[in-house]
C-alpha cells in the first residue's frame, strides 16, 4: 500500500486546502513513475446543499480517460475557486477518484444592533452588495473586510471611538447566525485648526472660508465643530480657490495633518501652505474661430489687463462667452481660458481659445413624464422652435415657463446630439407631474376668520388641457362665499386667454370685530388676457357687481355708525356697479409657489364706470423681488400700495365698503387682522382709501428638512398702515403720515400639506400704540393664502 501527499494548495483566505493522493499499493518511487491515472470512476463526498451536478460541471474529468496528475490538481483548484467549500481533499484508489468536500456554511440570520446614525436598512443594503446576505454562502474573510469598511465609514464621520464587534454562532444543518454589534461613539470635536506658512492673510481671515469651525462651546444647533474627512476636503478646495482668486497662482497646500487625542474625542488639524507671489494680468486675448465680432465677445470679459489674476473671473468669462455662442446655435461650443505665466515679472497673459464647433439645429422637441398633461399644453410654452437653430437662452426660458405653470414638481431639460448627424440636436424635456386638481371638504381655522368650513372642486390643469376650473364654497364666522371660475390661458393659438367668474358673498365686518356693518354682494365678469412678452401680459375684464349694505340700528332707527348714516343720506345703501378692470402682470419667479428667486409685479386699475350707482376707481401695485444669497437662502422684498377715490364731482370719496384694511398674517404681522388705520365714530377700525405696506425677509432653510420646496421659513420686518385722504366726518386726520406706519419683526413658516397650506408667524410689534390690537402668534390652517 502506498501513501502520497502534496502541499500544492497553500493557506488561502484563512482556509486550508489539502489534496492527498492515496494509492493503496506501491511506494513513493512507484508514484513518481506514475504520471497519469486511468479514471475508472468519480465520486463526491460531503455534500449537503450543493448539488452533485454543480460539482461535476466544474470538473473537466471523464471516466475511461487517462488524466495527468496536474489536470486532477487543476480540477481541485477550480472546484475550490467556486467559493462554496471550506476544505477539499482528493483521494485515488485503483482509478476511483474521490473528492471529499466540506461546504461553507449558509448565513441563516444577520442581526445588527447599536446603529443610530446609519439606518439598519442602509447597512443591510451595503452588506448585501458586499456579499453578506441571509440565505447566501458565508465567508469569514468577507465579514472581516466588511468590519474594516464600517470602521472606515464611521472614522470618515469623525467617530474615531466607534467599535464593530461580530460574533458567529453555528447552527444545525451547517448554518450560522452573525451578530454585528455597533458602538458608534461620539463625533470627535474639532479643537484647533492651524494654517502654517500663510503671510498674505491671517488665520482668522482664512478660517472664515472653512465650513469646519473650532469648538466655541455654544454651537448647540451646529455641527461645524464635528470633524469629517469630506468637509475638510471641501474646505481645502475653498482655501485653494480663495488664493487663486486673489492672484496667488503658485499657491499650494504642502501637507495636511489630522491628529487625534488619546481618548479619540478631540481633533487637531494643521494645514501647511505655500502662498507664492501675487500675479497680475498683463494681457487678455481671444483666439480660435470667434464667429462673432471680437468686440461683441469682449463685452463678456470679467477680467482685463492690469487686474489681479482671478481663476473664478476667468472661468466666468469662459462660461459667459460659451452661453453667448449658444444663443447663436453653437450648443456645444467650448471656450477655455489658458493662462501663460511669466514668473519673472509675476504676470499672466490669458488667452481664451474659442472652438464653436458646428452650428446646431433642433430636429425635435420631446416631452417625457407628462402622463396627464397633453403635449400641446407643454408645446405652446416653447420658445425654442423645431427646425430653428438651437438657442440656449430660449431653451432655458422654455424650461422656466413650464415650471411656472405649477403642474409639475420638477422640470429638467437636456440637449442631445442626433446620432449620425453633426448639426442636429433633440431637446428633451422631462417633467414630473404633481397633483393639479382636488375635490375636498375641509375644516380649517384662522385667528381672523375663526372656524372655516369649505368645499371645493378645482382643477388647474382641467383634463390635461391647461385650463383652470374651480367651484368653491366657504363659510366662516364673518364670511360666506360661493364662487365659480374658468380660465383658458390659450383661447387663441397666439396666447390670448379668456376666462369668466361668477360669485356670491356675504361679509359681516361686525363679526370680524372691525366695524358694525355687513354687505351682501353678487356679480360676475369676463376677462381677456394678452401676452406682451415672454413673462408679461395685459388683461382686461368687464363685470357686474351688486352690493347691498346692512348695518345695525339703534332703537330709534338711526345707524350706530355716523359715517354709514351720512353715506346713506347721500347715496343710499344699494349699489349696482359696472366694473372695468385692467391689469399688467410680470412674472419672473422661479416657482409658482414658495419662490426663492426672480420677481413679480402686478399693476391694476378698477373702475366703477359711468352708469353705475356709485362711480369710483382703485389703483393698486403689488411687487416681490428675491435675491438669492446662498444655497437655500434668499433676501425677499415685498410691497403693496393702493389708492382709491370717487370719480367726478358727484362722488367725492371711495365708498366705505371698498376700503383698504391692514394688519394680519398676510399684511403687517403682529397686529390683528384688519385692525390698523383710521377708526369710525364707534372706535372700531374703518379702513381707508390709501394703503401702504412693505416687508423685508431673509428666507433660510431648516437643516433637518429634506424637501425645501414644500416648506419655507424666514425672519422678517413688516411695515404698513392705511390712511384717509378724504374723511366722512370733518374731524379726522387726513393724508399719509410716516410716523403712523406700524412696524413689526419676527419669524414665519409656510408649509404646503395634504390638507392645505399652513402659515405661522411669531411677531413682535416694534412701535405699537395703546389703542392697537396686537397678536404675538398668528396662524392659518387649511385656507388659501
Amino acid at each position: 500500500m502506498k501513501f502520497f501527499s502534496t502541499t500544492a494548495y497553500p493557506c488561502k483566505n484563512l482556509f486550508s486546502l489539502v489534496i492527498s493522493l492515496v494509492l493503496l499499493l506501491g511506494g513513493s518511487q512507484g508514484f513518481a513513475q506514475q504520471q497519469e491515472i486511468l479514471v475508472e470512476d468519480l465520486r463526491i463526498q460531503g455534500l449537503q446543499r450543493v448539488s452533485p451536478g454543480s460539482v461535476f460541471s466544474e470538473l473537466p474529468l471523464q471516466t475511461g480517460e487517462r488524466v495527468p496528475l496536474e489536470e486532477i490538481s487543476s480540477a481541485g483548484k477550480r472546484l475550490y475557486g467556486t467559493g462554496l467549500f471550506d476544505d477539499l481533499k482528493i483521494f485515488e484508489n485503483q482509478g476511483v477518484i474521490t473528492f471529499e468536500l466540506k461546504e461553507r456554511p449558509t448565513l441563516h440570520e444577520l442581526e445588527i444592533t447599536g446603529n443610530q446614525k446609519v439606518t439598519t436598512e442602509d447597512l443591510t443594503t451595503g452588506l448585501r452588495q458586499a456579499g453578506l446576505q441571509e440565505g447566501q454562502i458565508f465567508q469569514r474573510s468577507t465579514l472581516d473586510q466588511i468590519k474594516l469598511e464600517l470602521q472606515r465609514m464611521y472614522h470618515a464621520q469623525g467617530r474615531y471611538n466607534a467599535r464593530i464587534e461580530s460574533t458567529v454562532e453555528e447552527l444545525p444543518r451547517n448554518q450560522v447566525r452573525v451578530k454585528l454589534e455597533i458602538t458608534e461613539g461620539s463625533v470627535a470635536t474639532l479643537r484647533r485648526i492651524n494654517v502654517v506658512g500663510n503671510k498674505a492673510f491671517d488665520n482668522e481671515t482664512l478660517l472664515k472660508r472653512f465650513e469646519l469651525q473650532e469648538d466655541q462651546g455654544w454651537t448647540l444647533f451646529s455641527s461645524a465643530d464635528q470633524y469629517s474627512r469630506e468637509r475638510l476636503g471641501g474646505d481645502l478646495e475653498r482655501l485653494r480657490s480663495w488664493y487663486l482668486d486673489r492672484g496667488y497662482l503658485r499657491f499650494n497646500i504642502e501637507s495636511t495633518q489630522v491628529s487625534i487625542s488619546p481618548d479619540k474625542q478631540d481633533v487637531f488639524i494643521t494645514v501647511n501652505v505655500h502662498e507664492g507671489e501675487k500675479y497680475s494680468v498683463s494681457e487678455v486675448d481671444l483666439a480660435g474661430d470667434l464667429i462673432l465680432d471680437e468686440e461683441e465677445l469682449q463685452v463678456f470679459q470679467r477680467v482685463k489687463a492690469g487686474d489681479t489674476f482671478s481663476r473664478s473671473a476667468m472661468t466666468a468669462t469662459s462660461e459667459a462667452m460659451r452661453r453667448r455662442l449658444g444663443v447663436e446655435g453653437y450648443t456645444f461650443a467650448e471656450v477655455n481660458g489658458r493662462p501663460d505665466i511669466d514668473d519673472e515679472n509675476l504676470e499672466v497673459k490669458i488667452t481664451f481659445l474659442v472652438d464653436p464647433g458646428n452650428r446646431m439645429y433642433v430636429r425635435r422637441v420631446n416631452f417625457r413624464g407628462n402622463t396627464g398633461t397633453q403635449d400641446e399644453v407643454l408645446r405652446r410654452e416653447m420658445l425654442q422652435m423645431e427646425g430653428a437653430s438651437a438657442n440656449s437662452d430660449l431653451i432655458e426660458a422654455s424650461k422656466a415657463r413650464l415650471e411656472r405653470l405649477g403642474y409639475f414638481s420638477q422640470v429638467n431639460v437636456e440637449t442631445s446630439p442626433v446620432s449620425g448627424s453633426d448639426d442636429l440636436v433633440d431637446v428633451n424635456f422631462t417633467v414630473e407631474e404633481q397633483p393639479s386638481g382636488s375635490i375636498s371638504a375641509s375644516i380649517g381655522y384662522s385667528q381672523s376668520s375663526g372656524i372655516v368650513f369649505g368645499a371645493s372642486l378645482s382643477q388647474s390643469n382641467f383634463l390635461g388641457t391647461g385650463s383652470t376650473a374651480s367651484l368653491n364654497a366657504n363659510k366662516s364666522d364673518y364670511r360666506t362665499s360661493y364662487n365659480f371660475s374658468y380660465l383658458n390661458p390659450y383661447y387663441t393659438i397666439h396666447g390670448v386667454s379668456r376666462g369668466f367668474n361668477v360669485f356670491y358673498r356675504e361679509t359681516d365686518f361686525d363679526a370680524l370685530g372691525v366695524t358694525n356693518f355687513a354687505t351682501d354682494a353678487y356679480g360676475g365678469n369676463v376677462t381677456y388676457g394678452y401676452p406682451i412678452s415672454n413673462d408679461s401680459r395685459l388683461s382686461f375684464s368687464l363685470g357686474l357687481d351688486s352690493t347691498d349694505i346692512r348695518a345695525n340700528r339703534k332703537t330709534d332707527g338711526t345707524y350706530i355708525i355716523d359715517e354709514i348714516d351720512t353715506f346713506n343720506d347721500l347715496y343710499g345703501l344699494e349699489f349696482l356697479n359696472y366694473k372695468l378692470t385692467g391689469r399688467w402682470i410680470q412674472n419672473k419667479l422661479n416657482r409658482g409657489i414658495l419662490a426663492t428667486a426672480g420677481s413679480y409685479q402686478r399693476l391694476s386699475l378698477d373702475l366703477a364706470t359711468p352708469g353705475s350707482d356709485y362711480e369710483y376707481y382703485k389703483a393698486e401695485y403689488r411687487g416681490q423681488k428675491y435675491f438669492p444669497l446662498a444655497e437655500g437662502w434668499s433676501l425677499k422684498f415685498r410691497t403693496e400700495l393702493g389708492f382709491g377715490d370717487g370719480l367726478g364731482s358727484d362722488y367725492d370719496r371711495l365708498p366705505f365698503f371698498e376700503h383698504y384694511y391692514a394688519g394680519g398674517l398676510n399684511s403687517v404681522r403682529g397686529y390683528r387682522t384688519s385692525r390698523l388705520g383710521p377708526e369710525n365714530s364707534s372706535g372700531n377700525a374703518f379702513g381707508g382709501n390709501l394703503l401702504t405696506e412693505g416687508s423685508a425677509e431673509i428666507i433660510f432653510p431648516l437643516w433637518f428638512i429634506e424637501d425645501q420646496r414644500s416648506l419655507q421659513t424666514s425672519v422678517f420686518v413688516d411695515a404698513g398702515n392705511v390712511f384717509n385722504t378724504r374723511c366722512y366726518e370733518q374731524a379726522c386726520e387726513r393724508g399719509f403720515d410716516a410716523d403712523e406706519l406700524r412696524l413689526s419683526a419676527g419669524v414665519s413658516l409656510t408649509w404646503l400639506t395634504a390638507i392645505g397650506p399652513l402659515a405661522f408667524s411669531i411677531a413682535e410689534p416694534l412701535n405699537d400704540k395703546e389703542s392697537d390690537d396686537t397678536e404675538f402668534f398668528q396662524f392659518s390652517i387649511g385656507q388659501t393664502f
